[in-house]
């Protein structure tokens, strides 16, 4: 059987965001065992699983893949919507648009220290659309 539900997460500011909390309390009660698959309708933000109980580790993550991929690189041709514009697609690219995550005992099977993270790249990234999808 597979469920489907579309929804909204309210605007984060730019960074990594732990949203399994916020991703639980979308879905109906999960089966016995499957699959939940997560993807985000945006080209400037991303989802990503990690570390889940230290904030440094997203404060880390910002630190790190803004300086693999700064703003204001002087080639960019993709401007116009602002400097963390082009900046943010690449990074969404590399982070990726979905997650997949093991259902195990009507729970998501997460290991004890992973969380589901919004890479939000925009200074003003508004409200994002995902889709969640399980399988049983």
């Amino acid at each position: 059987m597979i469920q489907q539900v579309e929804f909204s997460l309210r605007a984060y500011p730019r960074g990594y965001h732990l949203i399994t909390a916020d991703l639980l309390r979308q879905l109906p009660p999960l089966p016995e065992q499957g699959l939940l698959s997560v993807f985000i309708k945006h080209t400037s933000a991303a989802l990503t699983i990690n570390e889940n109980a230290d904030p440094s580790v997203r404060d880390d993550f910002e630190q790190i893949v803004n300086h693999v991929v700064p703003e204001n690189l002087p080639f960019l041709t993709h401007t116009l919507e602002g400097p963390d514009d082009m900046p943010a697609h690449i990074k969404a690219s590399f982070m990726g648009s979905s997650v997949t995550i093991p259902i195990t005992d009507h729970q998501l099977n997460l290991g004890i220290w992973q969380g589901v993270y919004l890479c939000e790249f925009r200074n003003r990234g508004g409200q994002r659309q995902l889709v969640a999808t399980i399988y049983s």
